[in-house]
C-alpha cells in the first residue's frame, strides 16, 4: 500500500522546507523530498541557498573582507597586525563547517515539526501521486492531496562556454577553489558573479566581470548602483558593460573568450584580446535555469519563485512558500 499525505513539498529549500513546515503547523501531514548531494557526496537539505549560494557565499565574503581590511584598514585605525597571511584551505573549512550546521538545522526541524523527509528524487505524476526514488531503495508511488513544487533552478551552462569543472565553472565551483585564481573572468554582473568577483579580488585575484547589459544592476535603483559599481571598482573589479562572450577556450594556461562590445553609439566591434589578458579560470554565471517538471491537474498543484519563469530571486522565497502553503491548508482530500 502506497503512503499517503495531505501535502507533498517537492524540494527541501528555503522555499521548500518552509511550506513544510507550515502546512504541518496548519495540522496536515507532510513530506519533503529532495536530492541534493553535495561535492563530499553526502546528501543535505537546505538547497542551493544553503549548500551552494547565499550561505557558503556570504561566508566567504566575510572571510574575504577580514583579510582585505587586515592588509588595507588596520593600520589607519592603529591595529599592528604584521604580516597577513592567507590559509584559504582554513577559509575553505569554516565555509564547509557552517553549510553542515545549517543544513542539519533543517533535517532537524523537519523532524521536529513531524514532517517526512524524504532523501531522493520527487517526480509528479498525474493523478494526485508523486514518484520517489529512494537513494539507496525501490522506487515508490506516493498519493498527494497537494504538491508543491519548488525544486529551485540550476546554473545554465553556454553552449559558447561549456562547464568543464576546471577552468570553466559555474558558481557552485566558483566557491570552492582550493587556490587563488591569478586571474578570474566572471560572464555576468548579476549579484552571484558580483559577490564571487569580490570575495576572489579581495583575496588577491585580478577580476574582470563581463556582463552583456548596458546598465550595471539593472534592476537595482539607479543611484544604488551606482554606489555599488564604486565600491566594486575600489575593490578592484574591473567590470565590462555592454559585452557579450562570444566564445570560451581553454588551455593549458587559462581561458581565453573574445568579446563583442558595444560602444557609446550603439555599434558593435570585435575584440580579439581574449579578455584582454585571458584568465586562470572563467566562471559563467549569466543566470540559472528551473529544474524540469511534469504536469498535473492545477487544482492541486502549487509553484514556489524559481520554478516560476524570471528573474530568479533567492530571499522572498520563504515568504513566498508561506503564501503557496496557505493556498493548500483548506484543500480537502478527494
Amino acid at each position: 500500500m502506497s503512503k499517503s499525505y495531505d501535502v507533498v513539498v517537492i524540494g527541501a529549500g528555503p522555499a521548500g522546507y518552509v511550506a513544510a513546515i507550515r502546512a504541518a503547523q496548519h495540522g496536515k501531514t507532510v513530506a519533503c523530498i529532495d536530492e541534493w548531494k553535495n561535492k563530499d557526496g553526502k546528501n543535505a537539505f537546505g538547497g542551493t541557498c544553503l549548500n551552494a549560494g547565499c550561505i557558503p557565499s556570504k561566508a566567504l565574503l566575510e572571510s574575504s573582507e577580514l583579510f582585505h581590511r587586515a592588509q588595507h584598514e588596520f593600520k589607519k585605525h592603529g591595529i599592528k597586525t604584521g604580516t597577513v597571511e592567507l590559509d584559504l584551505a582554513t577559509m575553505q573549512k569554516r565555509r564547509a563547517g557552517i553549510v553542515r550546521q545549517l543544513t542539519g538545522g533543517i533535517a532537524g526541524l523537519l523532524k521536529a515539526n513531524k514532517i517526512d523527509g524524504l532523501v531522493g528524487h520527487g517526480k509528479l505524476l498525474a493523478g494526485k501521486q508523486v514518484e520517489f526514488t529512494p537513494v539507496d531503495g525501490d522506487v515508490e508511488v506516493i498519493d498527494a492531496a497537494n504538491v508543491i513544487l519548488a525544486s529551485g533552478s540550476t546554473p545554465i551552462e553556454l553552449r559558447i562556454a561549456a562547464f568543464d569543472d576546471d577552468k570553466i565553472v559555474d558558481s557552485w565551483d566558483a566557491l570552492e577553489f582550493d587556490a587563488v585564481p591569478e586571474r578570474l573572468g566572471v560572464v555576468g554582473a548579476g549579484v552571484i558573479g558580483l559577490e564571487l568577483g569580490s570575495v576572489w579580488a579581495r583575496l588577491g585575484s585580478k577580476v574582470t566581470v563581463l556582463e552583456a547589459m548596458d546598465e550595471f544592476l539593472f534592476m537595482a535603483d539607479r543611484d544604488v548602483a551606482k554606489v555599488v559599481a564604486k565600491e566594486f571598482k575600489q575593490q578592484g573589479l574591473d567590470i565590462k558593460l555592454g559585452a557579450k562572450v562570444t566564445a570560451a577556450k581553454s588551455g593549458k594556461t587559462g581561458v581565453g573568450f573574445p568579446t563583442t562590445i558595444k560602444t557609446a553609439r550603439n555599434r558593435s566591434k570585435w575584440t580579439d584580446s581574449w579578455l584582454p589578458l585571458g584568465a586562470d579560470r572563467i566562471q559563467t554565471i549569466c543566470s540559472r535555469t528551473t529544474r524540469e517538471y511534469s504536469s498535473t491537474s492545477a487544482d492541486l498543484l502549487s509553484l514556489i519563485m524559481s520554478v516560476v519563469p524570471g528573474l530568479r530571486v533567492f530571499m522572498p522565497l520563504a515568504i513566498a512558500s508561506e503564501g503557496q502553503c496557505l493556498r493548500t491548508k483548506d484543500r480537502k482530500r478527494a
